[in-house]
């Protein structure tokens, strides 16, 4: 075997062996929502709840109507279930009625007293179930354009509603 045939199989390996542990820590990653896009929020995040409850009393088709499961029943997505006693996040939901499409996020303080805000995944429809995470289920190019949306429409009025 000559020299560079060597070396260009010593490299693929090194590349390859990188590469598979990259993905191995992906699996791994940390935390209940590893892929979320989390934004930070320099207000404490009381203000941010209510600058997202401000946002959905002035644009009410963000609001997510009445959803099922399995087609079955019909439910009100419960945005108060996001903060129990010892919850870390205050879950949060958001309509895209053109799209019919449910956006989940949460809001939770950070060690620098202000909001981390993360857009978690997306729902096709109102059957809860099909829930594709930001930043891993998608292409790269559709979740560019996914996050983009949701900054505009979402996270920049919310961050002009914070006093």
């Amino acid at each position: 075997m000559n020299k560079s045939r060597k070396i260009l199989i010593i490299t693929s390996g090194l590349i390859l062996g990188l590469f598979l542990f990259y993905q191995l820590g992906k699996a791994f990653g940390p935390g209940s929502y590893p892929n979320a896009e989390i934004y930070e929020i320099k207000a404490p995040e009381q203000e941010v709840v209510k600058a997202i409850n401000n946002f959905k009393k002035l644009n009410p088709e963000y609001v997510v109507p009445k959803v099922n499961i399995n087609n079955n029943g019909s439910f009100d997505l419960s945005e108060s279930e996001g903060r129990k006693e010892k919850s870390q996040w205050n879950f949060n939901y958001f309509f895209y009625k053109n799209e019919n499409e449910i956006i989940f996020t949460w809001t939770r303080p950070n060690l620098d007293g202000n909001t981390d805000l993360a857009f978690v995944s997306l729902n096709k429809g109102l059957n809860i179930g099909n829930w594709k995470d930001i930043n891993h289920d998608f292409g790269f190019f559709e979740n560019r354009k996914l996050k983009e949306e949701f900054e505009s429409r979402i996270l920049k009025p919310i961050k002009k509603l914070i006093k």
